[in-house]
């Protein structure tokens, strides 16, 4: 004899007490890795994925103390394969998290596939403005820095040195009007040039012409990768720097240009979030462990990449390796502690950083090579961002 309805009341029941259970904890970690790793922006992407993968490694091949799965794939600098890459990890592989990008406008593609499936994207990188204020979501964090706060330090410390005039350059997308207006916002001289290159450039010819006829008293640019290395070049080749001093935002002068260029960039100064003499233990760790597997010194998207791990590291241990509830490891991310190469780090309400800003000068270190090292107290101290009072998360 058949009791439908008594059957559909247990089948409630037990629907019912899993519901009410607590959810499981995973038994490994997925995380999608999509950087730039071919042409000349590579070394930047090369950087964030091996400090990533030296994190791992250090913690046991885990993150949280589950097995670590990372599937890495290049984006080839181009937009629409990173958001191609970033659908097949949330729809085919449903990774747990995201994470990689360089480039604001390659991440910017690719974000929209991650929020659509509530996929945790953490930027080692690209951070820029939009997702600070209006379009801010509870799926994106920024590990690395605003688009603006390099380019805003870097103003800070032009007005500090009381200069009257300065040129700004930097390539046409999303980030590079960030890094001007940031650099504006806090420079009190006079612009005598603004100018917005094709992204990817490398001659600078006709541009080196016009800050020479502008006979400005420095130049800042926000040049990327290849396009920052060549700039540098032609514009020690072009002799302005006789008279014209080069201020650059921290991966302008970082070890990828210093090992491009060579002695040129010897005393040329940079605002940066991050360096190797930061005295801190976690960074001090990451430095020699850095240099002993990859026989190069750290570039500070090494330093964001490293982070980026230990941050997942810390809230997956945290939330005792539950990380299928998504709303819970948010919350979790948002405050959970690790020990940053960087110091102190916090979240502000529209998960982006607050964290200080040091000027930094490229010299001689004991044994002869060139490297970047911390000047004097930070530029800004405790600085957030711009945008955050535009952003409806609380």
């Amino acid at each position: 004899m058949s009791f439908p309805f008594v059957k559909s009341l247990v089948t409630l029941a037990a629907a019912a007490t899993l519901a009410m259970q607590p959810a499981l904890a995973a038994d490994k970690v997925k995380v999608g890795f999509v950087s730039t790793l071919s042409g000349p922006s590579a070394a930047l992407g090369v950087d964030i994925r091996d400090a990533f993968m030296l994190a791992v490694k250090l913690n046991g091949g885990k993150l949280g103390g589950l097995p670590a799965d990372v599937s890495i794939s290049d984006d080839q600098f181009k937009p629409d394969v990173g958001k191609q890459l970033f659908e097949r990890y949330v729809k085919r592989d449903k990774v747990d998290f995201l994470t990689g990008v360089v480039f604001s406008n390659i991440m910017l593609a690719g974000l929209p596939e991650a929020v659509e499936s509530k996929t945790i994207y953490l930027s080692p990188n690209a951070a820029p403005s939009p997702i600070a204020g209006a379009q801010c979501t509870p799926y994106f964090f920024a590990v690395s820095w605003p688009n603006d706060a390099y380019h805003e330090a870097a103003g800070q410390h032009a007005t500090n040195q009381k200069v009257k005039s300065a040129y700004l350059l930097a390539p046409n997308y999303q980030a590079g009007k960030d890094s001007l207006a940031g650099f504006k916002r806090f420079f009190k001289g006079n612009v005598t040039g603004e100018v917005y290159t094709k992204l990817g450039q490398l001659d600078y010819s006709a541009e080196l012409a016009e800050i020479r006829a502008a006979k400005p008293e420095v130049v800042y640019t926000f040049l990327p990768g290849g396009m920052g290395i060549n700039f540098i070049k032609q514009f020690m080749a072009a002799g302005l720097n006789k008279d014209i001093r080069l201020i650059q935002p921290g991966f302008g002068a970082d070890q990828d240009v210093i090992r491009a260029v060579g002695n040129d960039m010897l005393g040329i100064f940079d605002t940066a979030h991050w360096g190797l003499d930061l005295p801190n233990e976690a960074n001090k760790k990451f430095v020699a462990e850095f240099e002993k597997e990859y026989k190069r010194l750290p570039t500070l998207y090494a330093a964001q990449g490293y982070d980026t791990a230990l941050l997942i590291d810390a809230a997956v241990r945290a939330a005792n390796g539950k990380i299928e509830d998504k709303e819970a490891m948010i919350k979790t991310l948002k405050t959970v502690k690790f020990n940053s190469v960087r110091g102190d780090f916090r979240f502000n309400t529209n998960q982006y950083p607050i964290q200080n800003y040091y000027l930094r000068e490229v010299q001689k270190d004991a044994q002869g090579r060139l490297v970047n090292r911390i000047v004097g107290q930070p530029v800004m101290t405790n600085h957030g961002d711009a945008y955050v009072k535009d952003c409806p998360m609380k």
